[in-house]
């Protein structure tokens, strides 16, 4: 996650911000070719970090709505394990807009498990502050495409696509045609992180984490 401070500006040039959202007509429930919106429906990733540890990541796509700046939204679970102990789980707000198949971020509640103690980093919404809905998947998937993911007070994910066709190999399946993402964020310049999409299915890759199983539970 990440925040706004000075000397940003700069880093955002190229990156839209402007998504039109009061064109579109929102719906909680959906599928786009590279996002499935459908409640019950489940990610699992899973991989190995450079100090060792098993990571597990589970997305889940709950029954659960939530309203937000007066938008009733889909809420996405994602819980990450950390050698079997839960250290993370976090509820993303999503919509779809109806008129261009794009997938709205209107935020998150985050939960980190450490040392006993519970913390909220990274915790936005849209109607908080100059807060505004981001885009977590475009309808139109376009090469060279930059936009924000998160333009929030602690929170300003960006993501460029440079890559429609990429081979990736994971536990569940080898995948072609695969979409490549860089994101990086205004708050840690030169952190870079890359995920990878499939048609029909979503995400495979994040990181070092691959995709063991997806569907719906």
């Amino acid at each position: 996650m990440a925040g706004k401070n000075a000397g940003t500006k700069e880093q955002q040039v190229g990156f839209t911000t402007e998504f039109f959202q009061e064109d579109c007509t929102f719906t909680d429930t959906g599928t786009t070719p590279f996002f499935i919106l459908q409640p019950h429906y489940q990610l699992v990733l899973s991989g190995e970090e450079k100090d060792g540890t098993e990571t597990e990541l589970i997305i889940t796509v709950l029954d659960d709505t939530e309203e937000v700046d007066g938008v009733v939204t889909r809420v996405v679970e994602e819980e990450e394990s950390n050698d079997g102990e839960v250290v993370e789980v976090s509820r993303n707000f999503f919509v779809i807009c109806e008129e261009t198949n794009s997938v709205f971020y209107f935020g998150e509640e985050v939960d980190v498990f450490e040392d006993g103690q519970v913390t909220h980093p990274g915790e936005w919404r849209p109607d908080e502050g100059d807060n505004k809905a981001g885009i977590i998947m475009p309808g139109a998937i376009m090469l060279g495409s930059r936009y924000f993911q998160e333009i929030a007070d602690v929170a300003m994910d960006q993501v460029e696509i440079v890559s429609m066709d990429e081979v990736v190999a994971t536990p569940a399946e080898v995948f072609e045609h695969v979409v490549k993402m860089k994101e990086t964020t205004p708050l840690e310049p030169g952190h870079v992180e890359y995920k990878y999409h499939a048609k029909d299915v979503g995400l495979i890759q994040d990181g070092n984490l691959k995709l063991d199983k997806a569907g719906f539970i």
